[in-house]
């Protein structure tokens, strides 16, 4: 069916919908299709809500038929659905209410979005893609918009579990080294633009050998996701911290600087001491210390370095030098660049 002969159905029965009566054919074709399916006039009032668009939305037709607060089927807020922008000329908002969408067809007649909805009456979040589309009639005035919607939200679950088992480490559920890798160079990037310094800790487990040796793999990897988690509950929401590998993790602190990064690295010292982990003796002899860490620190001064691998390579130094004084310790560059 065309755009025109639709909106003469529409048009030859104002009122019929709001009464319970048939639209005629297109309305019956829309009530069978298997996608969820609604339909505003020209006043954003619903005019068509499918059974599709019920069971999806969990709300019936005669419920939302007539008014124009469809919004509160899928949002816990007002909020314009797609057909409302379309409706409504406002296409230029899309890419702030709708990050996820398609440019723009036909004269911004047709728009495509993919948005996780709240879906109050259905009692779950669900990520749906919409595709709304305007009917006109013959002076070119948009007299109806139809928008249709896909369930995605399997798809879109299996995806950011995919993206999930490709950035964090499966053991202590942080930042895997590819993820560390990936934001360091952009925390790099962001630094030079902003002229903002970029902080790096190493943060290394003491002994950790012996401590495999005397509780096994499975002892060992408990103890790994303590320290992780330790670590983690010291961190801004910018910073990252990541498993850089074995019983390594990194710190990414943007626009942090070496100070700060000290006093960062002596909180998480601390925390991670004050665990007592208990370290036992190969022989299984009563505990004579607990676990502990070292930490390098390092510092990069937009422009001063030569790139991201330099900034490593110094915190690198500065936990080596803390591992030879002793242990459980922190430690600087030996010079501050500049």
């Amino acid at each position: 069916m065309t755009s025109t002969s639709m909106q003469r159905s529409l048009d030859a029965t104002p009122g019929i919908v709001a009464h319970g009566k048939d639209l005629g054919f297109a309305h019956q074709l829309m009530e069978t299709l298997a996608i969820p399916v609604f339909v505003l006039d020209s006043n954003a009032h619903v005019l068509i809500w499918n059974r599709a668009c019920e069971r999806l939305t969990g709300v019936p037709a005669e419920e939302i038929v007539g008014t124009d607060h469809h919004w509160r089927c899928f949002y816990d807020h007002p909020r314009p659905t797609l057909a409302d922008l379309v409706l409504q000329n406002r296409t230029d908002e899309i890419r702030h209410i709708y990050p996820r969408h398609g440019k723009p067809q036909v004269a911004s007649s047709h728009l495509s979005v993919e948005t996780w909805c709240d879906m109050p009456r259905a009692g779950k979040r669900r990520y749906l893609a919409a595709d709304a589309s305007a009917l006109f009639d013959q002076h070119g005035h948009v007299t109806a918009v139809v928008e249709s919607l896909r369930d995605l939200t399997e798809e879109k679950m299996a995806q950011m579990a995919l993206e999930k088992l490709a950035t964090r480490d499966g053991l202590t559920g942080l930042a895997n080294r590819r993820c560390f890798d990936d934001t360091l160079n952009a925390e790099w990037q962001r630094a030079l633009r902003q002229h903002q310094p970029l902080s790096l800790l190493m943060v290394d487990v003491d002994n950790f050998k012996a401590y495999n040796d005397a509780h096994g793999h499975l002892g060992g990897d408990e103890c790994l996701k303590r320290i992780a988690t330790a670590v983690a509950s010291e961190m801004r929401a910018n910073d990252l911290v990541a498993r850089y590998g074995g019983e390594e993790f990194a710190v990414i602190l943007p626009n942090q600087s070496l100070k700060g990064a000290a006093i960062v690295a002596e909180r998480i010292r601390r925390r991670v001491e004050h665990l007592r982990v208990p370290l036992y003796a190969a022989n299984g002899q009563a505990p004579t210390q607990h676990v502990t860490v070292s930490i390098g620190a390092a510092t990069a001064i937009a422009g001063l370095e030569n790139d991201a691998s330099q900034l490593v390579a110094i915190a690198d130094a500065a936990l080596y030098r803390a591992k030879h004084l002793g242990r459980n310790r922190i430690s600087l560059p030996l010079a501050e660049p500049g």
